[in-house]
């Protein structure tokens, strides 16, 4: 038997928005990531293009949040796992940070390819 609570959406949805808090409060990268987001969705708001272009460039900017807690949630797990160095540990490590980069270049992608195709210039 697994030690698992029933599945309730309103605790669920809870312990979501705690992992949230707790990014923020603790997580350097999640909180810089939380900034530009803000700051891109200020400005996207403000830039004459039609809505569905703004509606990708929105939804794109939680890509990086995703992946960043899928990131902290691995580094987690393996600091409390392993004590000391490891070859393995490293790697998780290293690849859980390289799906953040991927997400972030991900997110500049659409960003470019969204505002070049909504200003018409490809």
């Amino acid at each position: 038997m697994r030690n698992r609570p029933k599945y309730n959406l309103f605790k669920n949805s809870k312990y979501a928005i705690e992992g949230v808090i707790a990014a923020l409060k603790q997580e350097r990268a999640f909180q810089i990531e939380v900034f530009l987001a803000v700051l891109m969705t200020a400005i996207l708001w403000f830039l004459p293009i039609k809505i569905h272009f703004k509606f990708i460039l929105q939804a794109s900017l939680f890509i990086p949040f995703i992946a960043e807690m899928f990131n902290t949630a691995i580094e987690n797990t393996v600091d409390l796992a392993c004590k000391e160095i490891h070859p393995l540990a490293k790697y998780a490590k290293d690849t859980a940070s390289a799906g953040v980069f991927f997400s972030l270049l991900l997110t500049g992608l659409i960003w470019i390819f969204t505002l070049l195709t909504a200003f018409n210039l490809v």
